[in-house]
């Protein structure tokens, strides 16, 4: 911040007239933001009642033209508080959200310098006095640490002195059998493919950064042997959803790579989705999506088979 206010001119007069300027420029970025925040509402609204791969996009630039302001909307106050600091005995009181209450707390005491690890019996630095204890403040940071680890599974084998009887405990079950991923990485894995739209590629990539080698091809291997493990869950969610009084169904197209046709196919993706809570419903809401290469009747006619409700 100190090269950023190396090159601000030194008299008063023009310093003001570049903070109300900022400000200006600022509150007009703030009533921007405001105004994207309610187009992107009334967008996300038209979303559930039509579809249309355009209003996606318009979506998606809305997301992004809005990040853009944000952004740029901290910088300046982060330059303008450079240029004019607050007043020491002003107060702010920004309107955060406490922190969730599930998450884990590591505790980090700061003591005063000449205090080890809570020792008041040393005296005050200043005259030598009794120290005793006032209170505390309290800061919480959100932090996140997100970091590879091994888990080793020992097994101590135990053999009996007299009959030469071994015992030994099984080994605990894993999602892949003879495979390394644990039960963690693998959800991290499958999460960031299909939730965060990450490639498998990337993932290696990222991973690389650690010192972690873990193949594409291996990845895509843990994520083939994850969907066997889940196609029951998969059909269980898909009888639910089938159950329903009523469905509402659509269907998205998807690009398809073609090998040895140098082009990519239009495939589609039926969702079929459940949800009574808009009417007062206990049951659980729940989405069905199923791949087709083509859009034939016969695929949805497949799919419905044996659903009775009614159809959106």
């Amino acid at each position: 911040m100190a090269s950023a206010s190396a090159d601000l001119p030194d008299d008063v007069a023009t310093l003001q007239a570049l903070l109300i300027a900022a400000r200006a420029q600022s509150a007009a970025h703030l009533l921007m933001i405001e105004k994207l925040k309610a187009q992107l509402a009334k967008l996300r609204r038209m979303q559930f009642g039509q579809s249309s791969e355009k209003l996606d996009a318009a979506i998606l630039q809305l997301e992004l033209a809005l990040e853009d302001v944000e952004e740029g909307t901290a910088t300046r106050t982060v330059l303008e508080r450079a240029v004019m600091p607050a007043a020491p005995d002003a107060r702010q009181h920004p309107v955060r959200r406490p922190l969730p209450d599930h998450l884990p707390r590591e505790e980090v005491i700061h003591w005063p310098v000449g205090i080890a690890s809570g020792d008041l019996g040393c005296g005050c630095l200043a005259c030598g006095g009794q120290l005793r204890r006032l209170g505390q403040d309290e800061t919480e940071v959100l932090e996140r640490v997100t970091l590879f680890k091994v888990v080793r599974h020992i097994r101590p084998k135990i053999v009996c002195r007299v009959c030469e009887a071994i015992v030994q405990a099984p080994m605990p079950s894993l999602p892949i059998e003879r495979g390394r991923p644990g039960p963690g990485l693998l959800a991290h894995v499958l999460v960031a493919k299909y939730a965060d739209h990450l490639p498998l590629y990337r993932q290696s990539e990222i991973d690389a950064r650690e010192g972690v080698d873990l193949d594409r091809s291996t990845l895509a291997d843990w994520v083939g042997s994850a969907a066997a493990l889940l196609t029951p869950l998969a059909e269980a969610i898909g009888r639910h959803a089938m159950a329903g009084p009523a469905l509402h169904a659509d269907d998205t197209p998807v690009p398809v790579l073609a090998p040895g046709f140098g082009k990519t196919a239009t495939g589609r993706l039926w969702v079929y989705v459940r949800d009574e809570r808009p009417h007062a419903g206990d049951a659980a809401p729940a989405v069905l999506y199923r791949y087709t290469p083509d859009r034939k009747g016969i695929r949805p006619q497949g799919h419905l088979q044996g659903f009775a409700g009614y159809l959106h």
